[in-house]
């Protein structure tokens, strides 16, 4: 009887792993990267949120927050913190990932504004803008960190505003100028 019962649960161990290994339990689709090669021999990606349809959370900044029903807390460090987070889309309009977007009134230097981009099968990038809006121009920042696939990069990221006049929104445009750091031979 003992040993009927071990021989079934070896066998279930067995069968189970069996079972996982040809017939997968996850199966992420992973959209292919649309990259463009650098005559420096970096790479430039661009990414865009469509507003106010990709606008997912917002708080700050005096506009209404999204969803209504959001409580932004009442400290004193997040005075004049605005925080915002959006589906992140590439050139083909597939969400590819979230964007935040913190802005803040920083200190004696000036406001701060940063995007983290999160794309889930490569990584994060963690940028620095720099402070004032530009007008049709792009704002420049440069990227302080990255994990996974971004870890070992350096570069700029660009924002830019582009406003629709046909309808109550625009796209913000994220590119990503990136290229490899060289390491010190030992």
């Amino acid at each position: 009887m003992v040993k009927s019962f071990n021989f079934g649960i070896v066998f279930g161990i067995a069968a189970t792993a069996a079972a996982l290994w040809f017939v997968p339990a996850v199966d992420q689709h992973r959209e292919p990267s649309i990259v463009a090669v650098e005559a420096n021999g970096g790479n430039r990606e661009t990414f865009h949120v469509n507003l106010p349809d990709d606008r997912i959370v917002a708080h700050g900044g005096g506009a209404a927050a999204v969803p209504a029903e959001l409580h932004w807390p009442a400290s004193a460090v997040l005075a004049g913190v605005e925080a915002e987070v959006f589906k992140l889309r590439d050139a083909h309009d597939v969400v590819v990932g979230l964007a935040s977007r913190l802005a803040g009134p920083g200190d004696a230097t000036g406001s701060v504004l940063e995007w983290s981009l999160h794309l889930p099968a490569r990584g994060t990038v963690y940028a620095v803008m720099q402070p004032g809006a530009p007008t049709g121009d792009y704002r420049e920042g440069v990227l302080r960190a990255g994990t996974r696939e971004f870890a070992k990069l350096e570069g700029r990221v660009l924002e830019r505003y582009v406003p629709d006049v046909a309808a109550d929104g625009g796209r913000i445009e994220l590119t990503t100028v990136l290229v490899g750091v060289e390491e010190p031979e030992a």
